[in-house]
């Protein structure tokens, strides 16, 4: 017999994955929020708070995903296949990662200022986490004409091509007026590690329209 929905093949000792998955993104969504924070509202000497909290929130991401690796070790039936939920965790932890070097590198190289397309860029990846959180939560209701679904990661996609322009001018514009070398060097790094967060959060995108077309 078909199956429909992921929720079809829940018993009820497996519903602690989707669950973990939600809280998992709910800690990258703080993490992108914090880090709109740091680029978009901070002064120089405000920025160690905010990169503190980062870290602590890939703390809290680091013990999450090792309580679904830890489930998966434990649980014979799944949700979905154990490898999908596996990867789906490892690249939203991952995003989390991304974001908290960003933040430690903030901090660590101290940028007179941090440029508009950096802002530009970090505005693309809180909104890229708020888009994974949203299918994130969708997956216990999942259906093949869930449009909802597909809008999620349909939107990363345009997120990421959005990030790319970005990027490509933002360093046209780097080399082009920052005339302190130790500052272009800086910045071009950080940009750089921008650039980096959104393609992990088009690679979680990916993964999400492989469990959309796997089990919807």
């Amino acid at each position: 017999m078909k199956i429909n929905t992921i929720l079809n093949i829940f018993t009820p000792k497996d519903i602690k994955f989707i669950p973990l998955l939600k809280e998992l993104a709910s800690v990258m969504v703080k993490s992108g929020s914090l880090l709109h924070d740091l680029f978009a509202f901070t002064e120089k000497e405000q920025r160690g708070e905010i990169c503190r909290a980062i870290k602590a929130e890939e703390v809290k991401g680091d013990k999450i995903s090792a309580r679904v690796l830890k489930e998966l070790n434990n649980t014979f039936i799944t949700p979905f296949d154990r490898e999908d939920i596996n990867i789906l965790a490892d690249k939203v932890e991952e995003v989390i990662d991304v974001i908290n070097r960003v933040a430690q590198k903030v901090l660590l190289y101290s940028p007179n200022q941090l440029p508009p397309h950096t802002v530009h860029l970090v505005e693309i990846i809180k909104e890229g986490t708020l888009e994974i959180k949203g299918a994130v939560d969708g997956l216990e209701s999942l259906k093949k004409n869930d449009a909802t679904f597909r809008k999620h990661y349909k939107e990363i996609k345009k997120l990421e091509e959005s990030a790319d322009s970005i990027y490509e001018k933002g360093i046209t514009s780097l080399f082009r007026e920052e005339k302190n070398t130790v500052e272009l060097i800086k910045l071009k790094d950080i940009t750089q590690e921008l650039e980096k967060t959104a393609n992990k959060i088009n690679s979680t995108g990916k993964v999400l329209k492989t469990i959309f077309v796997k089990y919807a």
